[in-house]
């Protein structure tokens, strides 16, 4: 006959393990039962290889691009240089020049009328003039233009105001007389012309004694 207790104690092992494994099963959730997604070594955004790679390769193409962009300014600046240092490379002999042509104009402009028909003071003056024309023609050349600005208005840019006379038949800051013409090379002013300037007028040629009847406005109250 068989023992009733052995058997019993022979199958409470059995028992025991099957409960032990559900057990376990309860306290370790299955991720692909609940949903979640196992990730696998190395496929993190932040350790993902191709990705830093990625950005290396934007990072460095970017720091190639900045670079191309400064040689290229660098280039065009030198260039730009090159070419003022071969405009402006004349600046010192020209500006004395200028004095010489200053001098051929107050020359011609002192000759006293009575002797502007002596026909023996007349070779040197024709002299000057020409001595003055082929040199005005050689600024030509080589792009100085004078500035005359007689009878334009004041430009500070360009011309240096000495001082103000009383002409009421010019409008106020009009060039009325020119002390020293002025010189300009390309696009740089070699010298601002000296000028006298009006100092205030109506509009040049208007005269209160022409107006009409009817161009009078009343304006009494």
């Amino acid at each position: 006959m068989s023992n009733p207790s052995k058997t019993s104690q022979e199958q409470a092992p059995d028992e025991d393990v099957e409960k032990t494994a559900e057990e376990a099963a309860e306290a370790e959730p299955n991720p692909l039962v609940e949903g979640e997604i196992p990730q696998v070594p190395g496929e993190e955004g932040d350790d993902d290889p191709v990705a830093r790679l990625e950005a290396e390769v934007a990072s460095l193409k970017d720091q190639l691009l900045r670079a191309l962009a400064e040689t290229e300014n660098v280039r065009r600046r030198a260039q730009r240089e090159r070419e003022d240092t071969a405009k402006f490379a004349a600046v010192p002999v020209i500006k004395d020049l200028l004095g010489v042509a200053d001098n051929l104009g107050r020359a011609l402009g002192a000759v006293p009328e009575e002797l502007a028909g002596d026909e023996r003071v007349q070779p040197l003056i024709d002299g000057i003039k020409l001595t003055e024309k082929e040199l005005l023609a050689a600024f030509e050349r080589h792009d100085i233009q004078k500035i005359d600005p007689l009878g334009e208005r004041l430009d500070p840019h360009q011309h240096e105001a000495m001082f103000e006379i009383e002409d009421p038949s010019q409008p106020a800051g009009t060039v009325v007389q020119v002390l020293q013409p002025g010189y300009r090379l390309h696009d740089r002013l070699l010298r601002p012309a000296r000028v006298g300037v009006a100092k205030g007028g109506g509009a040049k040629g208007v005269n209160d004694n022409d107006s009409k009847p009817g161009d009078r406005v009343d304006t009494t109250a």
